[in-house]
């Protein structure tokens, strides 16, 4: 796996909750897309059980082919 640029954030439960809300409209959206939903599970996962606290996330300006 190759190295990425992380930064650590800070979330209250509010925060994870938006974070989670919109990672699973992007799911839904695969779904009806037919495309995988693996690393959008895994990521949700991965918050859930984090919980409202540091999190590491994508250094800004990364791409992950998603646009509104």
């Amino acid at each position: 796996m190759p190295v990425r640029n992380t930064k650590k954030v800070e979330l209250d439960e509010y925060e994870q909750g938006i974070i989670i809300n919109a990672l699973n409209l992007l799911r839904n959206k695969q779904i009806r897309e037919k495309s995988p939903t693996d690393p959008i599970d895994d990521l949700i996962m991965k918050i859930i059980e984090k919980g409202p606290k540091n999190l590491m996330v994508a250094e800004k300006g990364a791409s992950y082919g998603y646009s509104r």
